[in-house]
């Protein structure tokens, strides 16, 4: 990928451009999957943070967990979500704005105070679609989507996964994004597009 193609996955509606990782090792659970989809969405997490060079703890020791995803059937469902409403202040307008748009995903996320990424909350509202993907679909977009803050637009009109044969994998050149925006070498937040070039050429090398 060209510095210009780079520079659009973390350029946001606005026209600003925003990257930021994950500032601490990641701590994931989900919520309303059965035990068998559980181990895929911990693995496709697991396998998408390993790419990075990331670390993953078995707790957080300021939210326990960092990493919430929550699978269920009707949005109104968080608002009985016990201590949610504490982690997302929002919640409830969030909710009543989400159902509005007919929404079937939504990650929400917080940042410490450099604005690397500190915790990340993915709902997914398992509607007809979501519900007819295959688990290691699904959990893969996922994974991919909390591992860096992409822009609101990044993959509009395209996935950033691939089907080779019967397996979806994650497409070469966004692995290669994400292992570059870990280099340690690198902030863990960027907010000027000449970030943009020092990914390419990271990206260009591997």
């Amino acid at each position: 990928m060209g510095p210009g193609e780079i520079e659009a996955l973390f350029t946001r509606g606005d026209g600003q451009y925003l990257f930021a990782r994950w500032g601490r090792p990641i701590v994931p659970v989900v919520f309303g999957v059965e035990d068998a989809s559980l181990a895929v969405f911990k693995g496709a997490i697991e396998a998408v943070v390993t790419l990075a060079g990331h670390g993953m703890a078995e707790t957080d020791p300021e939210l326990g967990a960092n990493l919430m995803l929550f699978c269920f059937r009707d949005w109104g469902e968080l608002l009985e979500v016990k201590d949610l409403g504490r982690l997302v202040p929002e919640l409830p307008a969030l909710v009543a704005k989400l159902e509005a748009a007919g929404a079937n995903q939504y990650r929400l996320f917080r940042f410490d105070a450099e604005g690397a990424i500190k915790a990340a909350f993915v709902f997914l509202r398992m509607d007809e679609g979501l519900a007819g993907m295959e688990a290691e679909t699904l959990a893969l977009a996922q994974a991919v989507g909390v591992v860096l803050l992409w822009s609101d637009r990044a993959f509009e009109g395209t996935s950033p996964l691939a089907r080779v044969g019967s397996r979806v994998i994650l497409r070469p050149e966004i692995g290669a994004v994400i292992r570059a925006g870990y280099d340690p070498v690198l902030p863990a937040v960027a907010r000027d597009a000449s970030h943009a070039l020092r990914l390419a050429a990271r990206v260009g090398r591997a």
